[in-house]
């Protein structure tokens, strides 16, 4: 049917066209038609379209692309006034200004909701640009920030047959080949504790017991058909063969009753050194220890890549150098073993850090029963020492002890001991000239030659060294005063008045040359220290618990008196044989002359012989060390507790005990009473505890002294 078209100057369809029945008017191409469904359409010439869509995507059949939001908006408001001049305006007016007042609710309502449309998607549109910037701002930061990757990684990696050069370390892997036909528990210990930087994987796969079952048959199968072959050709009994089939034939039974199980292993090792020598030294190291073992261990060569791999804990095994092991056998390549010293007799040291285990140990059960403490200032040396006499006391063991600051009195009073105070005011009295009562097997000769010798050291400390004239000048007097008293080799010392200093003056004032030793010893007889040092003993050390306590002496008298006191206590020691403790507080004090440091390292040597046991306590590390007879008596010393150390003074006690890195480590970290105690060979991590009451007796911190005092 033809339609009536109005076209405009432009030549372009007109805005309004007639449907086939002539009766509705509708719009198309840029105009929105006049009809609005209930569903909120548009109805057009040639579709419809959904206004609640933001850009009115066209349903099938529809207007095609000319229609856009953008059309819609700007030619909807035109329609609305425009008439038909050919219908009877006059009759279709009511009519047109309710379609128009419709017209214009719906016309809002949309305009609203494509406005609030465009706006949500300008406001995604806007973030999605920010979510941009930002992500090429974070990438741009992580490439300038440095990784883990980036701090742990060697500046460069050399890989050559025998090793890997990892920046400026050289690294070398061992992989285990094959083990003997019984190991022993705790085989890596060696190379664990071994002073070597290096790394150790083992690697356990488990295997299914019905496949090993079968396995473990076949070759029973095959051994039995060999021990009869052998049999029925008269050959002699293979010993290699019969314990292969009782092995594997035990092993079968295990697995079939659950006790054992059976597993694939891989044990590999990484050392690490500075130089190609130290790492050969290394080498050495690891693999003497393992054919001590009958362990075969070889380098990983041409695999050095692969072994270094193998040796990060990244699960990744590359080398897959494998070994067949059930559980027995497997459980004994656990790396950590933790020593024990615990015995049924002795007194309790402590507690061992590694696996709460007490440390119960008798020092008179060793090589000799000297001992060694060493530590900083407050550390707890005294303290433990403390604890070792109260406990030793406790088994009926003497304890006789040099104290030069005071630290044992409150000891010694609770426990009823004899606390002696040696100072130029109190009537404490010591003669160096005493001498022991002979042993069976001893003469006074003896005797009297060791105590000439004793005595001259002792001048040397007084008058300062003395020259060879000097010294042979001193032994003539001495010698001559006790003869003076009518002591010779035949004497009976038990009987005997021994002389006293003023007689050895007497005696120098009388021989050529003596006159100027007797004028330098005129303040130990008549001047101020005449008092200490000129008179008989009149110290009776008849208890069980003794201390000498020598803090109110001056410095330069201190060498002095601890020399006579030993002296002093070496003849009581060697007159009355019974199980003793002899303690000297700050050593250190006589390791700073050479007399008195020689004849301390005597008394630590013959200790044993007389059932002895000498502690020496000190803090000055140095001191004790660099002295001609500071690691004589460290050797001499069976048993060791080395609490906290300075770092100045790590390196000196490190290669004196022959410590590790990792046990340097722990004397630098321990806390106050944790160390590590030697008894022999063996050693252990140690942390010392006393229970309360044998903490209130031993503790010298003042605050814990103040607290006892307001309980008490």
């Amino acid at each position: 049917m033809p339609q009536n078209q109005n076209t405009n100057p432009n030549g372009n369809l007109n805005q309004t066209s007639f449907s086939p029945n002539q009766n509705t008017p509708v719009y198309e191409n840029q105009n929105l038609g006049q009809q609005f469904q209930n569903n909120n359409n548009v109805q057009g010439a040639y579709g419809q379209y959904d206004n609640r869509s933001i850009g009115v995507s066209p349903r099938p059949n529809g207007l095609g692309p000319g229609v856009n939001a953008t059309n819609i908006k700007q030619n909807f408001a035109r329609n609305q006034v425009q008439s038909n001049p050919i219908r009877n305006q006059q009759q279709q007016k009511p009519q047109q200004q309710q379609r128009a007042g419709k017209i214009d609710k719906n016309s809002r309502e949309y305009l609203e909701r494509l406005s609030a449309a465009d706006l949500r998607k300008e406001v995604i549109n806007t973030e999605i640009e920010i979510q941009k910037k930002l992500l090429k701002s974070e990438k741009y930061y992580r490439e300038g920030v440095s990784t883990i990757k980036d701090l742990i990684s060697p500046s460069s990696v050399k890989i050559t047959t025998g090793s890997i050069e990892l920046g400026t370390k050289i690294v070398r892997t061992f992989f285990v080949l094959t083990y003997p036909r019984v190991i022993s528990s705790g085989w890596l210990e060696g190379v664990v504790n071994a002073d070597i930087p290096l790394d150790l994987s083992i690697f356990i796969y488990p295997r299914d017991s019905s496949e090993v079952l079968k396995e473990l048959k076949n070759k029973v199968g095959k051994i039995q058909a060999s021990l009869q072959l052998n049999a029925e050709k008269g050959q002699a009994r293979d010993p290699a063969l019969e314990t292969a089939y009782r092995d594997v034939e035990g092993l079968r039974d295990a697995i079939q009753q659950g006790v054992e199980k059976f597993y694939r292993v891989g044990v590999y090792i990484t050392i690490y050194a500075d130089t190609p020598e130290q790492l050969e030294k290394y080498s050495q190291g690891v693999e003497g220890l393992m054919s001590q073992q009958n362990i075969i261990m070889k380098r990983a060569a041409l695999q050095m890549d692969d072994g270094f791999i193998s040796s990060l804990p990244i699960l990744k095994d590359d080398l897959g150098v494998i070994n067949n092991m059930n559980t027995s056998p497997l459980s004994a390549c656990f790396p950590f073993v933790s020593s024990e010293l615990s015995s049924n007799d002795g007194v309790l040291y402590g507690i061992n850090r590694h696996n709460t285990s007490l440390i119960i140990f008798d020092r008179f059960g060793l090589e000799n029963a000297n001992s060694l403490v060493f530590a900083t200032s407050g550390a707890g040396k005294s303290y433990a020492v403390k604890l070792e006499i109260l406990r030793s006391l406790m088994v009926g063991v003497s304890v006789i002890v040099i104290d030069p600051e005071q630290e044992y009195k409150v000891l010694a009073d609770t426990l009823g001991g004899a606390y002696v105070n040696l100072s130029l005011n109190s009537p404490n009295r010591i003669n160096p000239f005493d001498l022991p009562k002979p042993l069976p097997g001893e003469t006074a000769a003896d005797i009297l030659r060791s105590a000439v010798v004793d005595l001259i050291g002792l001048m040397n400390l007084m008058l300062g060294k003395l020259n060879p004239s000097e010294e042979s000048i001193m032994e003539r007097a001495i010698q001559e005063s006790y003869a003076k008293r009518d002591i010779n080799e035949n004497s009976d010392l038990g009987e005997v008045v021994v002389p006293t200093m003023t007689d050895l003056v007497e005696i120098l004032n009388g021989i050529v040359g003596g006159e100027d030793l007797a004028q330098r010893l005129y303040k130990y007889t008549e001047g101020t220290f005449a008092g200490l040092f000129n008179q008989r003993s009149n110290i009776n050390i008849d208890n069980n618990f003794i201390v000498f306590n020598i803090r109110d002496l001056q410095d330069t008298l201190r060498p002095i008196a601890m020399y006579m006191l030993l002296k002093f206590v070496w003849s009581e020691v060697r007159s009355s044989l019974k199980k003793r403790i002899l303690a000297i507080d700050e050593a250190w004090i006589m390791m700073q002359y050479e007399d008195s440091a020689k004849f301390l390292f005597g008394l630590v040597k013959r200790a044993r012989k007389y059932y002895l046991g000498v502690t020496t306590i000190t803090q000055d590390v140095g001191d004790f060390l660099n002295s001609p007879f500071g690691k004589p008596i460290v050797t001499n010393a069976a048993m060791k507790l080395l609490l906290k150390q300075s770092s100045a003074a790590i390196d000196l006690v490190g290669d004196t005990f022959a410590l590790t890195g990792g046990e340097k480590q722990v004397l630098l970290q321990s806390d106050v009473g944790q160390g590590i105690f030697f008894a022999g060979s063996r050693h252990v991590a140690i942390e010392i505890i006393a229970f309360p009451t044998e903490h209130k007796i031993i503790t010298t911190n003042p605050k814990d002294i103040l607290d006892n005092q307001v309980n008490e």
